[in-house]
């Protein structure tokens, strides 16, 4: 069946490798701040900027059977040195700006429609640095599990929990060789996570092969969060 699908974000990174894999068999509809590489597929294009404006519902199609909130931030200092403002913001991204899409987008999700977010593997285990970027995604974890219980069984609810992937997003974290072996090998399976890693789980989570998985926070994090090999 071909679908509707719904992407914020999307022209880089770990949208643009999902927008890859839908594009071949599906209509994209991409609400993203500016084209990227996306000007190589075929898909709708809505500029559109999360933390400004509100996404016009008469931009979509009637129906839509997918949705995928892409859009983060990587806050990443002691607690000391964010201020009040950070958080704020990083709560304004990850959070309301997703909560905001939804419902100018709810009414238009199709019987067995999936919703596909993005969250951390920071949430699950506690890590110095994070609070700002923790706090912001775990709200979205608790929103899809009671976003997922509200409208089952019409609508599934997923969310898929990176640990650190080599996107645009991440590059400070990744700039030289010896800070790329060290993030490596923070992971049981010593590698850095990639975006199809991400576009697969993402890919599937969105597919009628998950008809029967809601609710979910799926770790996608080479290990981490649930392996000591140490």
């Amino acid at each position: 069946m071909k679908k509707n699908i719904l992407m914020i974000g999307g022209s880089k990174g770990i949208g643009l490798a999902i927008a890859k894999q839908l594009s071949q068999e599906h209509t994209l509809y991409i609400a993203s701040r500016d084209l990227g590489d996306l000007d190589e597929l075929r898909v709708h294009h809505i500029p559109f900027d999360v933390t400004k404006d509100d996404l016009a519902p008469t931009l979509l199609p009637d129906e839509l059977h997918g949705f995928v909130y892409l859009p983060g931030s990587i806050s990443l200092k002691p607690f000391k040195m964010l201020d009040t403002d950070t958080f704020y913001k990083d709560m304004e991204l990850n959070f309301f700006g997703l909560v905001k899409v939804i419902k100018n987008i709810i009414h238009k999700m199709a019987e067995g429609a999936s919703m596909v977010f993005f969250s951390s593997v920071a949430v699950k285990i506690g890590m110095p640095f994070h609070t700002s970027v923790a706090a912001s995604k775990g709200a979205i974890e608790g929103f899809a599990k009671s976003l997922a219980a509200e409208y089952a069984p019409k609508i599934r609810v997923n969310v898929i929990a990176p640990s650190l992937t080599d996107t645009p997003l991440a590059s400070r974290l990744l700039s030289n060789d010896k800070k790329r072996e060290l993030m490596a090998n923070r992971h049981p399976l010593k590698k850095i996570g990639s975006p199809l890693d991400m576009a697969n789980i993402a890919v599937f989570l969105l597919s009628d092969e998950n008809a029967w998985m809601s609710g979910q926070v799926i770790g996608v994090d080479g290990g981490l969060s649930t392996l000591n090999v140490t």
